[in-house]
């Protein structure tokens, strides 16, 4: 756990609100949609211009790593995954966690029944289709911990790089893809598949669900009172954001479509996505649960000879952001 000084903190406060409107980027994980409704929804609803920031939302995509991005300077926060956070932090990107607006895990290994597949016991010798760009490390664990090589060996799995569509299980390229409870699998419903005829494996059943979803900054930047101020008020907002979405879940999808200036998404599915985040930001306060964390990492050192991560990382997180924002 990283700590920031009580003292210094406060003087971030107050010169913090001596500033008219204070710059702030966020670089998502993703395209604009639901599963960051919380950040559109502060934005539209003035929570950002009410604690003094001028907020801009710079979506991701495919070829975007926000790990990337914020080392770069391109960004003053991100949103990431946990296991692609601390990946980051090992190999030299000093990411800290500030808050964690999402509570449980979405993501799933969605199957073919036609498959014969009915537990993970029936992985070896099929093709599983799996994201990259740091989406992978939760999978890699998993494995592992069954004691499953990844290498397409015999008794291992043969890992088909997925990209961000549900085409590999559609024309049975794959057994088994990687879905997320409020978007991918939703696709292969709407593609005509019975959800009769599917057999899902959600992460958070499997006993290997990682954090999704945090808010992370780079370490040497909280070292700035100014910018630590930045993000007390930009994590405030944030989660006021996120509780609003919570309650009012379709006027939050029609917020992010507004948003959303490729015009890919539709309301049905935006509406369906943002029930479906609701469950995952519900019970989050924004301030990262120590038990959470501590299972996240438990997971990603579960690894076995190639883990996601090789030793217990020091001062990936912090409260004291949610502490003075939420306090």
């Amino acid at each position: 756990m990283l700590r920031l000084t009580t003292g210094a903190l406060a003087l971030g406060l107050i010169a913090g609100g001596a500033q008219a409107a204070d710059d702030v980027t966020l670089q998502l994980k993703w395209v604009t949609q639901a599963q960051f409704a919380g950040y559109y929804v502060a934005l539209e609803k003035g929570f950002y211009e009410e604690e003094g920031l001028n907020v801009t939302i710079k979506p991701g995509g495919p070829d975007i790593a926000p790990p990337q991005v914020i080392a770069g300077g391109g960004a003053d926060v991100i949103v990431e995954w946990m296991p692609a956070a601390l990946a980051a932090r090992e190999r030299g990107v000093p990411l800290v966690n500030i808050a964690q607006p999402f509570k449980s895990s979405g993501m799933m290994l969605t199957c073919l029944k036609e498959t014969g597949i009915e537990s993970p016991a029936d992985f070896p010798g099929r093709t599983l289709g799996v994201w990259f760009f740091g989406n992978e490390y939760p999978f890699l664990s998993w494995m592992s911990q069954l004691g499953i090589p990844t290498d397409g060996s015999e008794g291992g799995v043969t890992v088909l790089k997925q990209g961000f569509n549900v085409d590999p299980l559609l024309q049975k390229q794959a057994d088994c893809i990687s879905t997320m409870t409020y978007n991918e699998y939703w696709q292969v419903i709407d593609a005509g598949i019975s959800p009769d005829d599917l057999i899902t494996f959600k992460y958070e059943d499997q006993g290997v669900a990682t954090l999704e979803d945090g808010l992370y900054v780079l370490e040497q930047n909280l070292a700035d009172p100014a910018f630590a101020d930045r993000m007390v008020r930009f994590v405030r907002a944030s989660m006021k954001g996120w509780k609003y979405a919570e309650e009012n879940p379709d006027e939050a999808a029609m917020i992010v479509l507004e948003y959303d200036d490729t015009g890919a998404q539709t309301e049905a599915h935006q509406k369906r996505m943002m029930a479906e985040i609701a469950k995952l930001t519900a019970g989050s306060d924004g301030r990262l649960d120590p038990d959470d964390y501590a299972r996240t990492v438990a997971t990603l050192l579960a690894g076995g000879s190639d883990p996601v991560i090789s030793a217990e990382p020091v001062g990936a997180w912090t409260h004291a952001i949610t502490d003075a924002a939420l306090n």
